[in-house]
């Protein structure tokens, strides 16, 4: 028998609040995340990095948490 594997946590992030004033290790973080545009989506795998680079940008994005099927 195989195993069926837990469901993948995914966030959804979004850039909420722009960089301009920030600075530069802030907006490199938001560009390693994908994210370019104000108003920009992008989804990622939950994973304690991921925390980590949300944790220092959080005033700037949305963050919302799914259970993938």
């Amino acid at each position: 028998m195989t195993k069926k594997a837990a469901p993948e946590k995914m966030v959804r992030v979004t850039l909420v609040r722009s960089a301009i004033g920030y600075t530069d290790r802030t907006k490199r973080t938001l560009f390693a995340l994908g994210l370019h545009k104000m108003h920009q989506t992008v989804e990622h795998k939950d994973t304690p990095v991921l925390r980590g680079m949300l944790a220092k940008v959080s005033h700037l994005v949305e963050i919302e948490e799914q259970v993938e099927k």
